[in-house]
């Protein structure tokens, strides 16, 4: 004995349920990743500096805590469409950094909406960053992040604020921050070479503990971003 077919009326009834879960698994395909999203930006900057320190950022926040991130960093630029993806924004180099008015006015609008910008002075970008900055905030200046702020303690403890990883010209490690309110929208890690410690420790050769601490920062910073983000 064949079974028996649907009626009619029982299709009709099932196709509206049928399109929202093909509209749902549409929408889950095409959902953003969360994962880290490196910045390109114009100026002749090497936004593309430390090549293995985001997947090892990115392993580590795998391993050590619940976020379900990618193995691969993403690359955006300000005015890429993707943009508002991703909850956190990382910005390096060693040169120049240089936006254009349009540009000026989507980070501002970035980060205004919830979104995280983590600078990394590789060496070298500190005047144009600060340049570039005051252009994105004219009223707004870069502050020391108090050592209270939930960066220093959202999973890891830095009592001190900034590990310093690498010496240069031997100026202290300082945090500084932009906030909107109370939300730190912006955070500058200035004479720590945060990002080389991330990378793989070959290729720097730093110990075991400075390679820990910076991973512990970034891991701290990643948290703080995707958990202060405004619920839209």
């Amino acid at each position: 004995m064949s079974a028996r077919r649907p009626s009619l009326r029982r299709l009709a009834l099932l196709l509206p349920a049928l399109a929202l879960l093909v509209g749902a698994l549409v929408a889950a395909s095409r959902a953003p990743r969360l994962t880290v999203a490196r910045l390109q930006y114009d100026g002749g900057g090497d936004w593309y500096a430390n090549p293995s320190s985001i997947p090892n950022l990115l392993a580590a926040i795998r391993e050590r805590t619940a976020f379900p991130v990618e193995r691969t960093e993403a690359r955006v630029t300000i005015m890429d469409d993707r943009l508002w993806d991703y909850p956190f924004l990382h910005l390096t180099g060693h040169g120049n950094i240089r936006l254009t008015d349009e540009e000026v006015v989507r980070l501002r609008e970035y980060l205004l909406r919830g979104g995280f910008l983590h600078a990394d002075d590789n060496y070298g970008l500190d005047e144009s960053f600060r340049r570039e900055m005051k252009r994105v905030f004219p009223d707004r200046e870069l502050v020391d992040v108090p050592l209270s702020h939930p960066v220093y303690h959202a999973v890891y403890d830095f009592p001190a604020g900034l590990p310093k990883i690498h010496e240069h010209d031997g100026k202290p490690a300082r945090g500084f921050g932009i906030f909107l309110g109370d939300r730190l929208a912006v955070y500058y890690s200035y004479s720590s070479d945060l990002g080389n410690g991330w990378e793989d420790v070959e290729t720097y050769h730093d110990s075991p503990a400075l390679h820990e601490a910076a991973l512990r920062m970034g891991i701290n910073l990643f948290v703080y971003a995707v958990t202060s983000r405004p619920v839209p």
